[in-house]
């Protein structure tokens, strides 16, 4: 039996060779990438600041490679990829919201260094679906 249904295979695949893709780009992502990640995750989240911006970005690498593999391993049921879909785009989302250069003052909406992290909404969306959907096995 399927551990997730057919309609799923598209939002899974789109979106977990996405994730996977932007963590194996974070593998080879140098000093200057690593300072600009951990600086904005850093002013979201304080406590990261403790945490070198190399070492943060290896570990941001790692994450989304998971990720990526839950997402697209067929055998990783739609309630578990849906939960750590949604958590991982729940941490984006919130950073976007704790940065002010990346809104409007008072508002939710992008300013144009904020529309490639405001889309992150759509994967908590997605993230929501998956689990809203279980694990059925049918198309």
């Amino acid at each position: 039996m399927s551990r997730f249904a057919l309609r799923n295979v598209p939002t899974r695949t789109a979106t977990g060779v996405y994730i996977l893709h932007t963590g194996i780009e974070k593998l080879r992502g140098g000093e200057e990438q690593a300072q600009g990640v951990h600086g904005v995750a850093a002013g979201a989240f304080p406590f990261l600041a403790k945490i070198p911006p190399a070492r943060f970005l290896k570990a941001l690498a790692a994450a989304e490679i998971g990720l990526g593999t839950i997402l697209l391993a067929p055998f990783v049921p739609n309630k578990f990829a849906g939960a750590s879909l949604t958590a991982f785009a729940g941490g984006l989302v919130t950073m976007y919201l704790r940065t002010p250069s990346l809104h409007k003052p008072g508002s939710v909406w992008p300013t144009p260094a904020g529309t490639g992290v405001s889309k992150d909404v759509w994967m908590v969306g997605i993230g929501l679906g998956l689990l809203a959907d279980g694990d059925a096995a049918s198309g």
